[in-house]
């Protein structure tokens, strides 16, 4: 009799426990993940934070969260993570235990290893009983998103073209008068405006003095960047590699762009992310605050052509009305890309290519 007691309260006890945990496990229970960072550079390593929370006084046995990402972020081995990598994508599962009333955090040291844009959309939560008698599973929607700008590029290593936007700007190119900046006087000349008459100085030299205002140059520069890695290329780039240098280089150039006070522009006959099929555009700006958004654009570009390179020129040509510095950051040269490069120096803008190296190029270097 005391067998079967003690067996048909073990019996109870399991029925129990499993109908507890199976209607009351999940209630109360709270996931989140993100990143310690919206934005870092390739190279950076971060965090990736995970938050569980259990609000009610049953505690959950056991959990476990799956999720898929990028191969592009690298982790750390944690024995309580676990990581299966394919060549694009990887699933990496955590499992966790928590009492009631109790929340945990756990933190996960991840290398950014490749630009990109990497978001966690959703993630799986598996749970059960004590005994394993019975598991479930329901999705967690997420909304993060970490941007991994690219590494701008040594300059050292960028056969730059020789024009007035580097180094130390000696050379004026379409110099205009200032009329906020005044540096002197100087004589009356005809054509010069009576507002701009230096009366004081008129007064004490006896001959009519007018203010001597400086010049200042207008910088404006547009990159535009190839992401075909051969002539004739139709859809796919078999050289992915060659245009991540080619992006690290358009940030290296914009970024020392903005160092120099210059307005700059940027346009890519690959896509957005989030816009399949059209090119990308940035519109000219100045500063810090655009130099990021131009690093964001480039970490959400798509090396996959939506135009052909010269049929990009000459389509954003026609908006250029105002001369410019122009940089062609592509792989290679070809017929009709050096035709639209000569429409454009017709039309009076400075225009230079800059070749993309290949890693064995630059180390031979």
């Amino acid at each position: 009799m005391g067998i079967h007691w003690y067996i048909l309260s073990a019996l109870f006890v399991i029925l129990a426990q499993r109908y507890l945990f199976r209607y009351f496990g999940m209630r109360g229970v709270g996931y989140t993940r993100n990143f310690s960072v919206e934005t870092c550079f390739e190279g950076d390593r971060i965090e990736m934070v995970e938050r569980l929370a259990n609000r009610k006084f049953v505690p959950v046995p056991w959990l476990r969260v799956e999720s898929l990402l990028h191969t592009g972020l690298k982790f750390e081995s944690d024995s309580n993570f676990a990581v299966s990598s394919g060549d694009i994508y990887q699933n990496h599962r955590s499992l966790f235990s928590l009492m009631g009333n109790k929340q945990l955090t756990r933190r996960h040291s991840v290398l950014a290893t490749t630009r990109g844009c990497y978001r966690l959309t959703s993630a799986s939560l598996t749970f059960g009983d004590l005994f394993g008698m019975f598991s479930s599973w329901r999705s967690v929607p997420l909304n993060v998103e970490l941007l991994v700008y690219p590494q701008p590029a040594d300059r050292s290593l960028i056969q730059l073209p020789s024009r007035s936007w580097q180094g130390d700007i000696t050379v004026r190119r379409w110099i205009v008068e200032d009329p906020f900046y005044i540096s002197g006087v100087r004589e009356y000349r005809p054509g010069d405006s009576f507002r701009s008459v230096n009366w004081s100085a008129t007064a004490r030299t006896g001959s009519l003095q007018v203010h001597r205002r400086d010049f200042t140059a207008d910088y404006r520069l547009i990159v535009l960047l190839n992401v075909e890695d051969h002539a004739g290329m139709w859809e796919v780039v078999n050289n992915p590699e060659l245009i991540e240098e080619g992006i690290r280089y358009a940030a290296a150039i914009m970024q020392y762009a903005t160092e120099q006070g210059m307005e700059t522009a940027f346009a890519c006959n690959g896509h957005e992310l989030d816009q399949p099929g059209e090119i990308m555009k940035v519109e000219r700006g100045s500063g810090s605050e655009h130099l990021h958004h131009l690093y964001g654009k480039l970490a959400k570009l798509v090396i996959a052509r939506a135009l052909p390179f010269d049929a990009m020129i000459e389509q954003l040509s026609a908006e250029w009305e105002e001369r410019c510095d122009i940089v062609l950051i592509s792989a290679f040269m070809s017929e009709p890309i050096e035709r639209e490069m000569a429409k454009l120096r017709s039309a009076g803008h400075s225009v230079d290519w800059l070749r993309i190296a290949g890693a064995e190029e630059v180390a031979a270097g």
